[in-house]
This record gives C-alpha cells, structure tokens and sequence, in this order.
C-alpha cells in the first residue's frame, strides 16, 4: 500500500508541473524514440540485403576466371575456364545442377527502338539456379541450348524499353545485328545486390559463346549446391577466401602470367570444385596458385550482415546519447524538486516517515518521470520508423523494421536511467533533517 500510494503521489506530482516534467521528460523521449528509429532503419536494410541474397541464391557458388598480370599488376582476367570443366563439375557429389556462363553489354534493337542491355549466355539451368520465373510465353529448351539456336529470354524492363506496349512473344530483335526471336519475357526481380536482372536478354550460351562473341572460353560457371549440403566442402577453399575480388596480401601471388588465385597450404579434396579444376588445369604443384575464383555468396552474406549490426549498433549508440542528456535534465529537475518540497519533506519525516521512505518517494517519481519518457518516446519512434520511406526524397530508404526487443531494452534503460540520475537527489531529500526542514522558507 505505501509503494502504491507513493507511486500515486509521484503522478499527482508531475501532473501538478505539467509543462516543468515534459521538459525534462523530452531529452528522454528523443532519446528512445532516436534509437528505435534508427535501429529500425539498420534492421530494414539488413531485411532487404538478406532478401536480395536469399533471392539469388545463398546456396550458389560462382566459379570465376583467376585475374592475370605481372608485377604485382593486374591487367585482365585469363582465359582458363571451359564448357568441358562445367560438364565435369556435374558429376561431383552434392552439385544439384551447373550452368556456364558468359556475358556482353551492348544495344538490343527492335525496329526503330533500342536500348542498352546486358546479354547473357547461359544453360537452362540457370534460371531455376538465379529464382527467375516467367511472365510470358518460356524459358529456351535443352536442344535449343546444345543446338545453338539463336533465341532469347528477356527481362521486364528489357522488354518495355525495346516493345513498349507492343506484345512481345515471336517478335525478332537484333543483337550485334543477328537477328534472335524472343521466347519469353521474366517476371521483374528488380535491383538485388546492386545489380538489377530486369534489364537482361538470357540466350543459350553456345549461340553467345559461338555467334555473338567467337570465344571459347566462360566468363564464370554457376554451381548450385543440394539444399543443406556443404557449401565449404564443395568449394574446396581455404577459409576466407571465398570472396570476390583477388586475396589479401600473402593469399595468392604472380607466376608470370597466372596470379590472383589461392595458395594452398595442403592440397584441396579431389571432389571438391578447387580440387577438381585444379587437377584439369594441371595445377599440380602447390607453388602454383589457383587460376580461378570462387564465390559464396552465403560467406558474403554473413559478412554484410555482420558489418550491417555493426551499423545498426553505432546508430544506436549516437542516438542513445539524447537518453545520457535527458538523465541529467531529471536529476536538475529533481534537484528543483526536492528545494522546492524541503518543507513538505520536514512534515513527513516530523510524523514518523523514515529516511527509506523519503527516498524511495522521490526515487519513485524520477523512474516515473523516465519510464513515461520512455514509453512516449517508444511511440515516438515506432511512428517515425513508419512514417520515413513516406517522406519527399527519402523513398529509396529500406522500409525500417522495428523490433520488440528494441522496444524492451530502451524502456528498459530509461527506467535505468531515471534510477541512476534520481538517486542522488533522492538521497539528499531522505538526510533533511525534519526541524531545519520544518524552518525553511
């Protein structure tokens, strides 16, 4: 009854300096609405980064060609990876399916409409390998693939750049001025992880590799690993250094014109991709560095993610410093307080209130002070959070994701916070002595 009857006296408290406990309350609220707004940002951007790698694939691994030069100097990529070293790869275990890979940017014309495009030559297997689905019409067939038929997939915005609203399907567009026929048209994906798949034309790799650019060799071969299978195990590599550019220093080095590849300590499994492309390439001695790169985009994705809590922490530590400030602005205010009631406090302790009871009324009243602040604040930036993607020039933001967690713990240290900074006022109110209480003026 008396913790009950104090917490009662603290609101009639606050509500008797309505405007004095709403200014000292503020520096809390700021402070907890910033940090859930905040943190709801960084966890709305982790949301979507997860989101944009989950779409692609986590469980993929991209084999690359090694990067040449000379000097400690890179001046291209070689030129080491077959259609032959893709045929291999699909018979080593827990390989669900491969597709090879090249790539050109140029201009797609369709009539008097052109637009600049990124054509891709892959396997049919790389749709389902890349979660692409089809609007209209069909992905290319196996014996169009293997028979070099000059057909395309094409993506979203491909389609509306070079058609408009013209139907598509049968229509012939114009490659480096080699007619191919359109199939298809994809269900749009958008931007994923800076690289946006709607603006693509997908044909067989054979007609890309032979007709569009005369080459024989790949630009990356996509393999996608069976579901709960072992990523690390199937690449081969070492740890850290799935990654998409050259190693770090020490990891790799130049051999005349072979470098950017991975040392290796022991040799790789024979069954994994680094032990089998290395066998084919003749990388026999370990001196030699792989002549290839690979991959895994669910490395990557753990790495991004780390450094986004990062972020999302730092946030919320600039923000929580408004939580410190509005602290200090209660413990003044109580200190106010605690002058201002010096005669009502004599009156207590004179009919027999003891000094814990002095205390805990006024420890009481700054928790109050500050958990209300804190719960204020708390809407606050639930509403901020849901109110920024909707603000002029802030529409690109990630739609922020607020946490419950996020909104325990700040009420939560408001509360501490009203604890820490009311302590020593309340202290100083429960030593008054009651007779130079009872004098004051």
């Amino acid at each position: 009854m008396l913790l009950w009857t104090i917490v009662i006296s603290a609101f009639k408290s606050l509500w008797a300096n309505k405007l004095r406990s709403l200014l000292a309350m503020l520096g809390i609220i700021i402070g907890v609405g910033a940090v859930i707004a905040m943190i709801a940002l960084g966890a709305g951007a982790q949301a979507q980064v997860t989101a944009q790698f989950e779409a692609l694939g986590t469980n993929l691994l991209v084999i690359r060609p090694g990067l040449r030069g000379t000097g400690g100097v890179y001046t291209g990529t070689q030129q080491t990876l077959v259609v032959d070293d893709a045929v291999a790869i699909t018979k080593l275990p827990q390989v669900a399916a491969v597709s090879p890979a090249v790539s050109m940017n140029t201009q797609a014309k369709y009539l008097n409409h052109n637009a600049p495009t990124q054509v891709i030559g892959a396997g049919v297997t790389y749709f389902d390998m890349q979660n692409f689905q089809i609007a209209q019409g069909r992905f290319f067939t196996e014996p169009e693939a293997e028979g070099t038929v000059k057909v395309a997939v094409v993506g979203s915005n491909a389609a509306y750049n070079l058609f408009g609203t013209e139907p598509p399907l049968g229509q012939m567009i114009k490659i480096k001025g080699i007619n191919f026929q359109v199939l298809g048209v994809l269900k749009s994906k958008g931007d994923q992880a800076g690289f946006n798949a709607d603006d693509q034309i997908i044909v067989p790799y054979t007609t890309a590799m032979k007709i569009l650019q005369g080459v024989t060799f790949l630009r990356e071969i996509d393999v996608l690993v069976t579901k709960g299978g072992d990523i690390d195990g199937v690449s081969g590599q070492p740890p850290a250094t799935n990654t998409l550019g050259p190693p770090p220093p020490g990891r790799g080095g130049f051999g005349g014109n072979t470098g950017g590849g991975t040392l290796h300590v022991v040799p790789p499994p024979a069954d994994s991709l680094t032990g089998l492309l290395r066998k084919r390439h003749r990388l026999t001695n370990l001196s030699m560095p792989d002549d290839f790169t690979i991959q895994n985009r669910a490395d990557i994705l753990a790495r991004v993610s780390a450094s986004i809590m990062v972020f999302r922490f730092l946030l919320g530590g600039i923000a929580a410093i408004s939580l410190l400030v509005g602290g200090i602005g209660i413990m003044n205010i109580m200190l106010v307080t605690v002058t201002e009631r010096t005669r009502e406090i004599g009156t207590r302790k004179a009919i027999g209130a003891k000094n814990r009871d002095v205390l805990l009324q006024f420890l009481v009243e700054s928790v109050v002070m500050s958990g209300l602040g804190g719960a204020l604040g708390a809407l606050g930036g639930i509403g901020l959070a849901a109110v920024l993607p909707h603000i002029p020039g802030l529409e690109s933001f990630p739609q922020p994701v607020v946490e419950v967690w996020v909104i325990v713990m700040s009420i939560g240290v408001s509360g501490g916070v009203g604890v820490f900074f009311g302590l020593y006022p309340a202290y100083r109110a429960s030593l008054l002595d009651p007779i130079e209480a009872l004098r004051y003026e």
